[in-house]
């Protein structure tokens, strides 16, 4: 189990990490606790496995680049061997393990749109497997924020306007630039665990805080950073049900579903993706979390209860992580 302070942490800042020059030490004072004490629990819970990453996350299609979800029927005799050949791809953010003939959905994530077909194409040479390239068409809500109360029992809450960092409308920039660029690729695995890790991203990109801390701001307004603070392994923790809902909904709906599906509070991603007939009916995704299979189920059942009639849908539970890295720029 979490300690308190550890706990604490973790509810508290999966995202919003103030933009100044010592942010673990106002991020310790909230907590009650001292800076070195703070930067030793995050290595900590980071070594330990608890959270499997603390920095910014970037949104890959924000900043100009591709971004799609693909998924492959991998014979049981191969699977180790393709998520070897699969995972080798840099561009591969993302790869999970779920129960269904689609039994491996990953991630890929790009700096230009034309590259994702690219990698599509070489992981199909490369395993002589179709690829199934289902890019978000739509996005109805996406934000996942756990909290783990005093009994160790973690579930999906609302997303806090804290966490994101932002106040308000996401502001129209220019796409980045090589500043830009060398920022991200300086802090993408994580921010420094330093007690200024802002002047330390400013010394490894050649720049001064100040600018650091503008353009951090800016990709924050842009929405090129979704937000910055931990991201909590919910296996670990014991969110061990993950369902990704896939329903078929007709065209003249999915406006209406999509809206209705997102709104939940226990619905932390929904998109529209494209159908791939007929091996693949679905073209509406919602993801659902609980401490076993059994609340996902209770909650898939709160969500047929909410819609207007039956759609067909089935529920692809993930069994295994076999990569989680985010967004990955060339240095």
């Amino acid at each position: 189990m979490l300690d308190e302070l550890s706990r604490r942490f973790i509810n508290r800042w999966q995202g919003g990490v103030p933009l100044c020059s010592r942010p673990y030490a106002r991020m310790a004072e909230d907590l009650g606790c001292k800076e070195s004490q703070l930067l030793g629990l995050v290595r900590n819970l980071l070594d330990q496995g608890w959270i499997t990453r603390f920095g910014p996350f970037y949104d890959a299609a924000a900043m100009g680049g591709g971004l799609t979800l693909a998924a492959l029927s991998v014979p049981e005799s191969r699977f180790d061997k393709v998520t070897r050949r699969v995972n080798d791809h840099p561009e591969v953010a993302h790869n999970y393990r779920r129960e269904h003939e689609l039994n491996m959905w990953f991630v890929v994530a790009t700096e230009t749109p034309q590259q994702v077909p690219r990698v599509l194409q070489a992981i199909e040479v490369e395993t002589g497997l179709k690829v199934y390239d289902c890019p978000k068409q739509r996005e109805f809500f996406i934000g996942l924020q756990l909290h783990v109360d005093e009994d160790g029992h973690v579930d999906t809450v609302p997303l806090d306007a804290a966490v994101t960092g932002k106040g308000g409308a996401v502001h129209r920039r220019e796409l980045p630039d090589a500043v830009d660029r060398s920022l991200i690729a300086a802090s993408q695995a994580g921010l420094p665990l330093h007690a200024e890790p802002f002047a330390q991203l400013a010394q490894a990109c050649n720049l001064d805080e100040a600018e650091v801390l503008q353009h951090f701001g800016e990709l924050i307004d842009a929405g090129v950073i979704r937000r910055i603070g931990a991201a909590p392994n919910h296996y670990k923790l014991g969110l061990r049900g993950n369902g990704m809902t896939v329903w078929d909904i007709p065209d003249e709906e999915i406006e209406t579903i999509g809206r209705l599906l997102g709104m939940q509070d226990f619905v932390s991603h929904c998109y529209q993706r494209p159908r791939h007939r007929p091996q693949w009916s679905y073209n509406l995704f919602a993801m659902l979390h609980g401490e076993d299979r059994d609340a996902v189920l209770r909650k898939l059942a709160r969500l047929e209860s909410r819609l207007p009639r039956s759609y067909p849908h089935e529920v692809l539970f993930s069994s295994a992580i076999l990569k989680k890295t985010g967004l990955r720029l060339a240095a």
